[in-house]
């Protein structure tokens, strides 16, 4: 393959006039999409729990081939190993020390999981190269009901905890002392992630998960230190890789996930070309917890 050939598989688009009605659905999931992974990355930020994700990802790629190979509903699949994942590491992994311990242990025993479900699979190639990498497909208006559905439950519950879980990822020792159930709101939270890390695999694969729930956060805490700020251009980079992933991914041969990934690191080394511009970057770490308030006792 020279490079025209290589360029006409990553663009190509013919007939894209008549393709884009055929995505309507993908979209608005893509949208849905972006705006839950923008949300949770703000936290996932603020918890260090980044490597966590990875983990979750793993378990729930391990689902998603087990339905595979069976012949459920692979989102469901997905959404088991997810939440089976984010109890253990939520119930045994409080502290950052135990919990990346227990990742190191279950992410390495999913993965193999996963693949041998895979090994055993005999259908189509293009289902199991789809749980790692993603794909663009036709989502139905049953699809989008049940992603859109899950999505909101996340969504409301978050911000239901909104504030005591944003005391508790900022100082969790000051929260406990102050009254707040910070060992719930973990456990919470981490079942929350495992829902939304269940959603994204679908669209960008178990293996590159951490551009659609990580990356984005990133980007938007590198140029900004107002927790508000931070939240709307997490969303809005999330928003932006997935949608515009998609509507490449359309005009090319090559799976979904290489132009999210793409779009989204790009925006990262913007942000942080800006943020060092500025004269210095924002800590992921440091920035929410400089705005929290303290609850009334």
């Amino acid at each position: 393959m020279d490079l025209q050939d290589a360029l006409r598989a990553v663009f190509t688009f013919d007939n894209y006039a008549e393709l884009l009605p055929l995505v309507r659905n993908s979209l608005l999931a893509g949208a849905v999409l972006g705006l839950l992974g923008g949300l949770i990355g703000v936290f996932v930020m603020m918890r260090d729990l980044a490597f966590a994700v990875h983990g979750i990802a793993e378990l729930s790629f391990a689902g998603a081939a087990f339905a595979l190979l069976v012949g459920a509903n692979v989102v469901a699949g997905s959404l088991v190993g997810s939440v089976l994942a984010a109890l253990v590491l939520g119930l045994m992994g409080i502290r950052a020390r135990d919990r990346n311990s227990i990742i190191g242990v279950v992410m390495p025993f999913g993965l193999g999981l996963g693949i041998l479900f895979l090994s055993l699979y005999e259908g189509r190639a293009a289902n199991k190269f789809g749980l790692l990498t993603g794909q663009i497909v036709s989502v139905d208006d049953v699809q989008l009901n049940l992603l859109v559905g899950s999505a909101v439950v996340v969504i409301v519950a978050l911000a239901a905890v909104w504030r005591p879980l944003t005391f508790a990822s900022a100082d969790a020792d000051l929260a406990e002392a102050r009254g707040v159930p910070v060992r719930g709101l973990s456990v919470l939270f981490m079942v929350l992630l495992g829902v939304a890390v269940a959603l994204s695999i679908q669209v960008v694969g178990a293996l590159l998960v951490l551009s659609l729930l990580i990356t984005p956060a990133a980007a938007a805490l590198r140029i900004t230190a107002a927790p508000g700020r931070v939240v709307l251009l997490s969303v809005a980079f999330a928003c932006i890789s997935v949608v515009g992933g998609i509507l490449l991914a359309l005009g090319g041969r090559i799976p979904i996930s290489p132009y999210v990934t793409t779009i989204s690191f790009a925006i990262y080394l913007i942000c942080r070309a800006i943020g060092a511009r500025r004269g210095g970057a924002v800590s992921a770490t440091r920035t929410p917890r400089a705005s929290v308030t303290t609850p009334a006792a």
